[in-house]
């Protein structure tokens, strides 16, 4: 007998880039994303993927009116870990560029009540790393009772704008011990427009721990990579880890979705397939700074695994 195919009714979220997606025990799927003019984090949540557009919707935090949390609020994520809610997001003390280069810094939320859309949030403050200089897009998660955060940061000594990293934390709100540069934009899929590697999100299965991120500018060019490891491995060493010299999801221009990226990692309603989320936009950006057009919506999207334990993720739409 064969199993239904699961269709998701995309977008799943209008407007949302940078979608995060994470399921929670009490069977709600928990999501946030940028929201167009970046000065707030939403939360929303619902009991299926295509309820999360309908669904309750709280604003849970507002940039300050001055200061380095005020402008260009991007990316959040949602996370549940060891009993409290966090968020991890980067904001910006001004939208204006220096040296080429937005001013974003790390920080974190944190939310002891059970349920993060009515409870209370508490800024924790910037996550510092061993450099101050542009950062954003941090993802956490945790490994053989370790607590990992992997971010994208600039290198003033390294081209590009920006790498990615990783190091183990003390609390869900500071880092401890080495940090490790896991990978620079160095494919040709990673510089066109910018010299990008950002976006990362976790999943370990089948013996490994997978990173996929994004690569180039936010328009058509956007696309996935993929980093992976032994899950027995030391994570904390550059040499454990391997990268693909090719991307592993990229625009279709046939299902009229471009730039798909910025992804996380969920499960279907009933547990037994893996999804894939990410934004996409429904045509090419001409003319315009990307960042200032809110067409990148939300989309969800099965994926399998081939007979090696590696993602499948398909074309979007497919």
């Amino acid at each position: 007998m064969t199993q239904k195919k699961i269709i998701y009714q995309n977008p799943i979220v209008l407007e949302r880039a940078d979608p995060w997606v994470y399921k929670h025990s009490d069977g709600y799927y928990y999501f946030t994303g940028s929201v167009p003019g970046y000065q707030e984090i939403e939360v929303r949540r619902a009991r299926t993927l295509n309820e999360l557009e309908t669904g309750e919707c709280v604003t849970i935090w507002n940039a300050h009116v001055e200061g380095e949390m005020s402008r260009l609020i991007w990316a959040p994520e949602i996370h549940f870990i060891r009993g409290k809610w966090y968020i991890y997001f980067a904001a910006a003390g001004s939208a204006e560029t220096a040296d080429g280069t937005f001013q974003h810094r790390m920080y974190a939320l944190e939310c002891s009540d059970e349920n993060p859309l009515t409870g209370k949030w508490i800024e924790k403050g910037q996550i510092k790393t061993h450099l101050e200089s542009f950062s954003l897009d941090a993802t956490v998660f945790e490994h053989q009772e370790k607590l990992y955060y992997v971010w994208a940061q600039k290198d003033p000594e390294i081209e590009g704008n920006s790498n990615l990293y990783i190091s183990e934390m003390a609390t869900p709100w500071q880092l401890q011990g080495e940090i490790t540069m896991l990978s620079i934009p160095e494919y040709d899929w990673e510089i066109i427009g910018f010299w990008v590697n950002e976006g990362p999100a976790v999943i370990k299965r089948n013996g490994k721990v997978f990173i996929a991120y994004s690569g180039s500018a936010t328009d058509e060019n956007y696309c996935m990579g993929l980093l992976w490891a032994e899950e027995n491995s030391d994570l904390l060493d550059a040499e454990s880890w391997t990268k693909s010299p090719e991307p592993v999801f990229v625009s279709s221009e046939a299902n009229s979705l471009f730039g798909p990226g910025h992804n996380s990692f969920t499960v279907s309603e009933d547990g037994k397939k893996d999804v894939l989320i990410y934004h996409a936009r429904p045509e090419k950006v001409t003319e315009i700074e990307p960042l200032d057009v809110p067409d990148r919506h939300a989309n969800a999207q099965v994926f399998t695994w081939d007979e090696n334990g590696f993602p499948v993720f398909g074309k979007p739409g497919q």
